[in-house]
């Protein structure tokens, strides 16, 4: 019963962290490949981001694997670290969402319908820099859920 719980866990903290890599290294240069307008980037990723946060539930269920692996094989230092690990991660993701995404969603917006070129401007450089810090908090994400996985497979 042990190796099963373990191998789920560290299976879907694997799987959790190929869902990251893959929109960090695949989608998103594919979307930087399009040649889209900074607004238009925006758009489609705040879309994809909405179909992401569905695969949220792989994240509330690489908890609860953790939960059993430390019930069953004995609690350590690293299972408390990877409790709180995805926590962190889910807390990113949401404050990513909610803070980043709807802000620079309404920046987008706002830049494609723009009254004039100076206003435009005006919104795709507060975008800009927004888009620096979503990055950064990207980033970050990427970081903690390689830790994840690494606490997970050595668990």
């Amino acid at each position: 019963m042990s190796t099963l719980v373990h191998t789920l866990h560290a299976v879907l903290a694997r799987t959790w962290m190929g869902g990251v890599a893959f929109t960090t290294f695949v989608v998103s240069p594919a979307l930087q490949a399009m040649g889209w307008d900074g607004a238009e980037h925006v758009l489609v990723r705040s879309r994809i981001g909405k179909q992401y946060t569905k695969v949220g539930a792989d994240l509330a269920l690489l908890a609860v694997f953790a939960l059993f692996d430390g019930i069953v094989g004995g609690f350590g230092a690293h299972l408390y670290a990877e409790y709180a690990l995805p926590a962190g991660v889910a807390g990113l993701g949401a404050g990513r969402g909610a803070y980043f995404g709807k802000r620079l969603v309404a920046l987008a917006a706002a830049e494609q319908n723009a009254p004039d070129a100076d206003t435009a401007a005006s919104f795709a450089r507060r975008r800009r820099g927004l888009q620096k810090l979503s990055l950064r908090a990207s980033r970050l994400d990427l970081l903690l859920s390689a830790a994840v996985a690494v606490l997970a497979v050595n668990a």
